[in-house]
């Protein structure tokens, strides 16, 4: 195996000057006075017909061979910036994310937050591994806090569509395409989520320090009949009773319904107001209708 030149190194994007041109496409020149170590620009990876002294901006990477192998396909990206990127594969040991460039940068493990699939978009940073080698991470609060800006000119109800970067047992944090941090509270998530997943949210606080509250239920009224329509659907699949009343704890609501207890009590409240449903020995039933089936 040819050692790697050791002015330069994988994931660097540099100037070189063409020293040479052949079948192949064209040698840089690597600075070291031996042409051994010039660095090939494969016609491949050339995006026009390169000419000898001419200087070009490379990106550098290894190829199958492990050889340092240069492309005019920069990335759209460079080290200690953060971008949204794209999942183009997993592996045992962790994925591999496009960057824009010839080749995609590993995504450890270690660097995840929770499980990623092919074609996520999720915010990364990219670094240096302890190899050296361009790696990464999708731990970038701290780098999306300083990106962010304060929420201005906007207001409870307003609507937003934000990413997610951090899930956890409170709720998860999203940066939104105004570029505001927005905590979702885990009471005001109606789906499962992932990070990664960039959803509709609507605002209900504006904080002083310039972040909002969001959520991703539907204002109030909607919400009532959102949540009376799942009641209703929901005895329809169980032949008209449920063994969910007042009294269910709120846990078990939140996994069966997805939504808190008090908005689940509302709609049962507003249910059996119109003579909809009733509650007896711990179950609620679905009120049969005078009318027969013709």
């Amino acid at each position: 195996m040819k050692p790697i030149n050791s002015h330069y190194k994988p994931g660097d994007v540099v100037t070189l000057k063409v020293a040479r041109v052949n079948e192949l496409g064209a040698f840089l020149d690597a600075g070291t006075g031996n042409t051994s170590d010039d660095i090939l620009l494969h016609k491949a990876q050339q995006l026009h017909e390169v000419k000898v002294d001419e200087t070009v901006e490379v990106y550098l990477y290894l190829d199958p061979k492990s050889r340092l192998t240069a492309s005019m396909r920069l990335p759209q990206m460079r080290e200690g910036q953060i971008a949204r990127v794209r999942v183009i594969n997993t592996t045992r040991d962790g994925a591999f994310v496009d960057i824009g460039a010839e080749r995609g940068v590993f995504l450890p493990f270690s660097g995840m937050r929770g499980k990623v699939r092919k074609g996520d978009k999720v915010w990364a940073k990219l670094y240096r591994d302890k190899s050296d080698r361009l790696a990464v991470t999708m731990e970038v609060e701290e780098e999306l806090q300083k990106a962010a800006k304060p929420a201005e000119n906007v207001k409870p109800g307003d609507m937003l569509t934000g990413t997610v970067y951090n899930l956890f047992t409170e709720g998860a944090f999203l940066f939104t395409t105004e570029r505001y941090i927005a905590f979702l509270h885990a009471s005001e998530i109606t789906k499962e989520l992932r990070v990664g997943d960039e959803l509709p949210v609507r605002i209900t606080y504006v904080r002083e320090d310039g972040r909002v509250n969001v959520s991703m239920r539907p204002v109030k009224e909607q919400a009532l009949e959102v949540d009376a329509k799942k009641i209703l659907e929901l005895l329809d699949s169980c032949d008209g009773k449920i063994p969910y009343t007042d009294d269910t704890p709120a846990d078990i609501i939140k996994e069966k319904f997805g939504i808190s207890k008090s908005a689940f009590k509302r709609s049962l409240g507003t249910l059996m107001k119109a003579q909809l449903v009733k509650q007896e020995n711990g179950w609620t039933y679905k009120i049969a209708s005078d009318i027969p089936d013709k």
